[in-house]
């Protein structure tokens, strides 16, 4: 498996449209876990797999699976939304656990290879992510990659049928760690 970058147990490589089955079972086994978390409709078909592939194929977006290392089992997935060039080199955070492997770590080692690339390779210069503020595994995960949070934001997102209050949560490449976020 050719990974973009590897840690200890897990590696962090682009989705491509050849992991679509294995994405789809994995949102299918988490769609309860995972929608009061979640914007849009579960990706739990085929076509709705393809459509969220070609949102990767600008350069406004990065999409990318947390894979283990010694099995190359899909373990979660991650975006860098909204990249801004220019005087902002700036991306928004978007990622997921699924049921099956959530707290295990995964998450917490492939979103700090994941800050790491972003900084290192994408050229990033900040990160920000947005939570609702009842997701305190997802607030827990965001501390540990070494986020600091920096504001609220009210009725930030819809997600599951009403719009949710968000915490904002941000790091700078001055802020990461050298060799890891």
């Amino acid at each position: 498996m050719t990974y973009l970058v590897r840690g200890p147990r897990v590696g962090i490589r682009h989705l491509a449209l050849p992991d679509r089955a294995e994405f789809v079972a994995l949102n299918r086994e988490s769609a309860d876990f995972l929608a009061p978390w979640m914007p849009g409709r579960p990706i739990t078909t085929p076509e709705a797999f393809d459509a969220y592939v070609a949102r990767f194929d600008g350069r406004a977006h990065e999409g990318f699976v947390i894979c283990r290392r010694d099995t190359g089992a899909i373990v979660g997935r991650a975006n860098i939304n909204n990249i801004v060039r220019g005087t902002h080199q700036a991306g928004t955070l978007g990622y997921c656990a699924y049921a099956a492997t959530a707290r295990r770590g995964y998450m917490t080692e492939g979103l700090r290879l994941l800050v790491r690339y972003a900084f290192d390779e994408l050229e990033l210069h900040r990160l920000e992510a947005n939570i609702q503020p009842g997701n305190t595994p997802s607030l827990n995960l965001i501390k540990r990659v070494g986020f600091q949070r920096e504001g609220y934001s009210s009725n930030f997102q819809f997600i599951n049928g009403a719009w949710r209050d968000h915490e904002r949560w941000a790091i700078t490449v001055e802020m990461a760690e050298p060799g890891g976020a």
